[in-house]
């Protein structure tokens, strides 16, 4: 409950990175191009994989799934940190913080088990060459993809909805360039089952389905290393190199954000972290998994022509 002597909050100011204005100049540079190139990157990416038919696999089909993810968590993120590095005061309302939380939530951890189900994908392609299309059929996939967006959906949901039951009263200021969790429970009301259920997403999300994918990499390179062909093995690296440098990437920048306790919650280090999944992850993404990519430079290539006809 919120005493008679307290104000409510019904907007928040995301502090960003107003502590560091000799730098604003400089962000707002790296984040616009950030932005652009996650932006065209993955759009790119949609539109290879929707309209090559060559791209028609399970690989690509979730790789175009990621995509998506990608460019809702950047449209979610950096439009309003563009605005608070170039404004005096980068204020949201209770509801738009809300909203930005909730598909900030979607499309992590949308992206969290995406890359599970790759390196899935990965393993029955690399393990069991003869039944990789019996196993990855496109219903099997399909519904993997909208498993994927209906529980994520549900967790968001769920995080948002806890989060809309708390009292801000004040300080109104977030310490940080969007609305994530960690700094939105400097709340008046208890936030006890906001940490608990915070903790359960952290053990499905960044515990069981890390190590699905762990799982999945091992038995990859041990059979690897079983392969006889220099040339096989070669190929297979290179395939699953690509997945493991996104994987690396994602995984340690969400276990530094979100794998603390609140204790040791350190503003400038989750601005950091949180940098590094919703900015540069998505930026890197496209051109980790496709201009790495023999056909899809091939798909691309076709696709251009039809642009300048």
């Amino acid at each position: 409950m919120v005493s008679p002597n307290q104000t409510v909050v019904t907007e928040f100011v995301l502090q960003g990175f107003s502590e560091h204005p000799n730098l604003r100049l400089f962000l707002t540079g790296c984040f616009l191009s950030f932005y652009t190139m996650a932006l065209m990157g993955n759009i790119v990416i949609v539109a290879l994989v929707t309209s090559s038919t060559g791209l028609h696999s399970p690989m690509y089909f979730f790789l175009c799934n990621l995509a998506t993810m990608d460019i809702i968590c950047t449209s979610t993120v950096l439009p309003k940190a563009l605005v608070g590095l170039v404004a005096e005061e980068n204020t949201i309302s209770f509801k738009g913080c809300m909203a930005q939380l909730f598909f900030l939530l979607w499309s992590g951890s949308s992206e969290v088990l995406l890359l599970t189900v790759m390196a899935y994908d990965r393993y029955v392609a690399i393990c069991f060459p003869l039944h990789y299309s019996s196993r990855m059929s496109p219903q099997l996939c399909g519904a993997l993809a909208m498993g994927v967006w209906f529980i994520c959906a549900v967790n968001a949901s769920v995080h948002t909805g806890l989060m809309t039951r708390l009292s801000f009263c004040g300080p109104k200021v977030i310490t940080h360039f969007f609305c994530e969790i960690p700094p939105l429970l400097l709340s008046c009301s208890p936030t006890y089952v906001n940490s608990v259920m915070t903790l359960v997403a952290d053990a499905f999300y960044g515990g069981i389905n890390f190590m699905l994918t762990l799982l999945s990499y091992g038995c990859i390179i041990a059979s690897i290393l079983h392969m006889r062909s220099a040339e096989g093995k070669r190929k297979a690296f290179s395939t699953c190199s690509s997945h493991l440098i996104v994987v690396s990437v994602y995984y340690s920048s969400v276990f530094c954000a979100y794998i603390s306790p609140a204790s040791t919650y350190s503003p400038e280090r989750s601005k950091v972290s949180s940098v590094l999944y919703s900015v540069l992850s998505p930026t890197l993404n496209p051109l980790i998994y496709t201009l790495r990519n023999k056909d899809a430079k091939v798909a691309l290539r076709r696709l251009l022509p039809s642009f300048s006809h």
